[in-house]
């Protein structure tokens, strides 16, 4: 079995009291938090990693069963908490990160006294009156188109999450870090997120959570931060004025500000 730092590639940095951990999206690397993580790098012990399947991650220990549902992510993070982190933990989590992370939080409590939720969503698929962005028949032609032609998806999607038509470098960056990942482990991994339903987990996470949504989000659009805010206890709801799904890279001075703040008063 590879390490943890290898199996993950985990990278360090910082000094302080407390550990921040940043964990990047779907088709992503950790990379993709440089231009948040460096300032919090002066306050913090500042953990950052690939999930495994993407980014530098030991592709060797990508295991079907184990990721066949977030919780081997969840648990790859509780490990990785264990190894590294000193003091209390401050998790960041992008996307389906925040599910994984909020997993975690459920799992090991007590590791964590807050966690940061960029454009999180519990469940993709519309149901009822819960409004997820997606009919099941959207999210079942995506992914058969990803299987058709792993490319060709990657190249028209994502330069329309990342949005910011006026940044053509950003979503030319999502488009070839999505180009970079192995297309079987990036399909099987996009089946695991997409049709992932964590609305029941909500609740039991009891870790102060700041959601922070973007307010014109093609993958996670309000109602799901509204849904969140209702259903995630000791939860705060910021919303940034930004076109896209990752604002930690569009917007990273709106969204360190709201962290800056969310922090202040939640680690007193």
């Amino acid at each position: 079995m590879p390490s943890v730092q290898l199996r993950n590639n985990v990278r360090l940095a910082g000094n302080g009291p407390a550990t921040m951990v940043f964990a990047h999206g779907f088709g992503c690397d950790q990379t993709m938090w440089r231009f948040l993580m460096p300032a919090y790098a002066e306050r913090f012990r500042t953990i950052a990693f690939d999930l495994v399947g993407s980014g530098g991650s030991d592709l060797s220990a990508y295991d079907r069963a184990r990721y066949g549902t977030l919780q081997g992510y969840a648990d790859d993070l509780v490990e990785i908490i264990d190894e590294f982190a000193t003091g209390p933990v401050v998790f960041v989590g992008h996307s389906v990160s925040t599910m994984i992370g909020m997993l975690a939080t459920i799992k090991a409590p007590d590791r964590f006294v807050a966690q940061v939720m960029v454009g999180p969503s519990p469940c993709y698929i519309n149901d009822g009156d819960y409004v997820g962005g997606f009919s099941r028949e959207d999210i079942d032609e995506l992914l058969e188109t990803m299987d058709a032609n792993y490319l060709g998806w990657s190249s028209n999607l994502a330069p329309a999450i990342m949005g910011v038509p006026d940044r053509p470098e950003l979503r030319e960056e999502l488009t070839a870090s999505f180009c970079r990942n192995d297309p079987e482990i990036a399909k099987h991994f996009a089946r695991v997120t997409f049709l992932s339903d964590h609305r029941a987990d909500v609740p039991r996470s009891t870790v102060p959570a700041l959601i922070l949504q973007c307010s014109d989000d093609l993958v996670a659009p309000r109602a799901v931060g509204d849904f969140l805010h209702r259903h995630l206890p000791n939860s705060v709801l910021h919303v940034i004025e930004n076109v896209g799904h990752c604002p930690h890279m569009s917007a990273p001075t709106a969204s360190s500000r709201a962290i800056d703040h969310f922090l202040a008063h939640t680690l007193r």
